[in-house]
């Protein structure tokens, strides 16, 4: 029976105040490259503080990869990339024991998924059996062979993208698996002037796969990180807003519009959530607006609209609009 993975060995715990100094540096470090995702940033460090995973979704050609790289090396984490295909089989990305005919012993290759920030590109482009190779790593953070649980390091973010416009050639991801990432953010399309200064600094000569020419530097770190899940695990929460958490999930439950709705797993990481925001923004509670702010991204893909709202051109956003206008919030 394998093993659970340890825990990372503690080390010491820097001031939070440093922290949340450092990483509130990383949007204006990250914009450097990435013009107008200010948004998609600070859910990608709400996710590292909360020890959850991201799904971004956009069209192609909106920067999702420029994008994880260079927080990567705002943060100094190494990141790796795997592009899904309908081929790709789970050793490719868990990695496998491979047979070493020097020693004649099979040895363990690592796969991608041994890096800090994980770029799984286009997962549902990949069967289920890949994607369920994934399950593990995101929920346990280790890798099983062989009865041998392998950890991987710390911090550990997958960040898996979507096309929202194509779907021919894909396998949808089961529910199981949505529930599986703290938050589903939508990479927008930069407005005509961030577009413009896309063009003039493609123009001047930048190189997004030279991140340092462009004068990205590393602005925070994984002790940062460290010293801020700490923090953000003695934000305070009123019993109110705990009642309000559950109130909103509840909502999404009897809405005639879907057919499923939050689970009390999407209550736990809406409070993960609320939580480090709270605390990325200054304080050291959770009111009821943190709340507001981050149902959406928490709760969007852990609902399942019903066939007619679809067919009426309902979204789930326009659904959570309305639970959030008529759930009362704590005063």
């Amino acid at each position: 029976m394998a093993q659970p993975a340890p825990e990372p060995a503690a080390g010491p715990v820097g001031d939070p105040q440093l922290a949340r100094a450092a990483l509130g540096r990383l949007r204006a470090e990250v914009g450097k490259v990435v013009v107008g995702q200010d948004a998609v940033v600070s859910g990608m460090v709400i996710a590292l503080l909360a020890r959850g995973h991201v799904l971004l979704e956009g069209v192609p050609g909106v920067a999702k990869t420029l994008l994880v790289r260079t927080i990567a090396a705002a943060l100094d984490l190494d990141t790796k990339r795997v592009q899904f295909t309908p081929d790709l089989m789970p050793g490719d990305v868990t990695g496998s024991l491979i047979f070493d005919a020097r020693t004649a012993e099979f040895e363990f290759r690592e796969g991608p998924v041994f890096t800090n920030l994980l770029l799984a590109d286009e997962i549902n482009r990949t069967p289920p059996k890949t994607q369920a190779s994934l399950l593990e790593v995101m929920e346990e953070r280790q890798v099983s062979v062989e009865g041998r649980a392998r950890p991987l390091p710390d911090p550990f973010l997958v960040a898996a993208t979507q096309n929202p416009i194509e779907y021919e050639g894909t396998y949808p991801l089961p529910e199981a698996q949505l529930d599986r990432f703290l938050l589903k953010l939508t990479v927008p399309l930069p407005t005509r002037d961030e577009e413009l200064g896309v063009l003039r600094a493609h123009h001047h000569g930048f190189d997004p796969r030279r991140l340092r020419d462009a004068g990205v530097t590393a602005v925070a770190t994984a002790a940062d990180l460290a010293a801020g899940r700490d923090a953000v695990q003695r934000v305070a929460v009123a019993d109110g807003v705990l009642a309000y958490v559950v109130d909103l999930c509840r909502a999404t439950r009897v809405s005639p519009s879907l057919e499923l709705g939050a689970s009390p797993r999407g209550a736990t990481a809406l409070l993960a959530a609320a939580k480090a925001w709270a605390w990325l923004t200054g304080r050291d509670y959770v009111t009821p607006d943190d709340v507001k702010a981050l149902a959406r991204p928490t709760l969007r893909h852990r609902v399942r609209l019903r066939a007619e709202a679809e067919l009426e051109g309902v979204t789930a956003d326009a659904v959570l609009d309305s639970v959030l206008a008529t759930v009362p919030a704590p005063r």
